[in-house]
């Protein structure tokens, strides 16, 4: 495997991270900032530099690479595979009648099976029912598949997302890569670092990811009880206090991140499902437990491995983001300092995480998580 990884700022030419090498028909992954994904020469400068190269574009809340977290640029990470194989497949929800769930099941089932070992997402996220398209994605699998990825982001601003292959990025679209090959190999973890608080409560009330009531009371007013002055910040300070659900059908607690609010109907729009009689607390955190959580994810993504890996997809939340601050490479250094300096990190602060729980198979919408997958061939 070889990789090369250029940047790009606002008004600048690509600038190269790495040594210049000259690929064959890479694989290139585009993590950037929404506003400059929207420049009409994005995709035409890269496909220049890389002529016969399968670009992949996903607008982001923050790039990351082993040396950097940044905002406002846009960061390319060219694979070149030796033995793998891939195919990639896209969908746009624009263009149907926004099931998710059958979404995801489309997207899978147009790979070739055979041989298919692992499937990386990059999802819009403005407007996917992530735990249905998951769920969708499930259905095609049939448990035989890795599955792991993430929602596009838009910093803070909630406002659109924007992903592409081989075309300029554009809202709705969802783009999967699928790889193959005898010697490939792919391992994941995730871990939040968020602790539970306050008094559990019943959902007694919701649609799909839309939460109206918490014990017959107004969902929304309880959440501004809760969050006191910091109430008036809302929808952005939801961010910093998710929501950890349990529900009968999952053997494992998870959390859901508020991504807005409805006053006139005093309900909170999550980032995935919230069922009905799911029982649910508030969370919180610090940068310490978010730190630590990336270690561990590293730790357990790498032991579980046989080769070392080569490359590190790591997608990570923008509630976790917003946390570590000014502090923000610090969970990107306890990565590093696990896997190692030679391994090449690629990725993006997330509307939301897609990999399975740690030891299981179906692949789930996670929120607030550090969702690492290590590749070799």
């Amino acid at each position: 495997m070889k990789t090369v990884q250029l940047i790009k700022h606002k008004n600048e030419n690509w600038k190269y991270l790495s040594k210049k090498l000259d690929l064959i028909e890479p694989l290139i992954l585009v993590f950037g900032n929404r506003y400059l994904l929207e420049e009409q020469n994005v995709y035409t400068d890269l496909k220049e530099k890389f002529p016969d190269a399968h670009i992949v574009f996903g607008s982001t809340s923050g790039d990351i690479t082993a040396y950097f977290v940044t905002d406002d640029s846009v960061v390319a990470t060219a694979i070149e595979f030796e033995k793998t194989k891939f195919e990639i497949k896209t969908s746009n929800v624009l263009n149907s009648d926004l099931d998710s769930f059958v979404t995801g099941e489309n997207l899978i089932n147009q790979f070739t099976k055979e041989g298919l070992k692992h499937v990386f997402v990059i999802s819009e996220g403005s407007f996917i029912n992530g735990s249905e398209l998951t769920k969708g994605m499930n259905a095609a699998a049939k448990n035989k598949i890795l599955i792991t990825g993430g929602l596009c982001g838009d910093d803070a601003r909630f406002e659109k997302t924007l992903a592409a292959y081989n075309e300029n990025p554009k809202p709705g679209e969802i783009v999967a890569i699928g790889f193959y090959g005898e010697t490939f190999e792919a391992s994941f973890a995730i871990h939040g670092g968020w602790s539970p608080f306050g008094p559990e409560r019943v959902v007694t009330k919701s649609k799909s990811n839309v939460l109206y009531e918490l014990d017959g009371q107004p969902a929304l007013d309880l959440y501004k009880q809760y969050l006191g002055e910091k109430s008036k910040e809302l929808p952005g300070a939801a961010l910093l206090y998710p929501l950890n659900v349990k529900t009968e059908q999952e053997k494992q607690s998870y959390v859901r991140t508020i991504l807005n609010i409805e006053e006139d109907t005093n309900a909170m729009i999550l980032a995935g499902d919230i069922p009905v009689n799911s029982k649910v607390q508030l969370m919180m955190t610090n940068i310490d437990n978010i730190a630590n959580a990336s270690e561990l994810a590293a730790s357990q993504a790498k032991d579980i491995r046989k080769n070392e890996p080569q490359l590190a997809i790591l997608v990570s939340c923008i509630g976790r983001k917003l946390v570590l601050d000014q502090r923000i490479e610090e969970e990107i250094e306890e990565v590093v300092s696990v896997i190692g300096d030679d391994v090449t990190v690629c990725g993006l602060y997330s509307y939301g995480e897609i990999a399975p729980f740690n030891s299981e198979i179906n692949c789930q919408l996670h929120n607030q998580t550090m969702t690492i997958t290590l590749i070799s061939e």
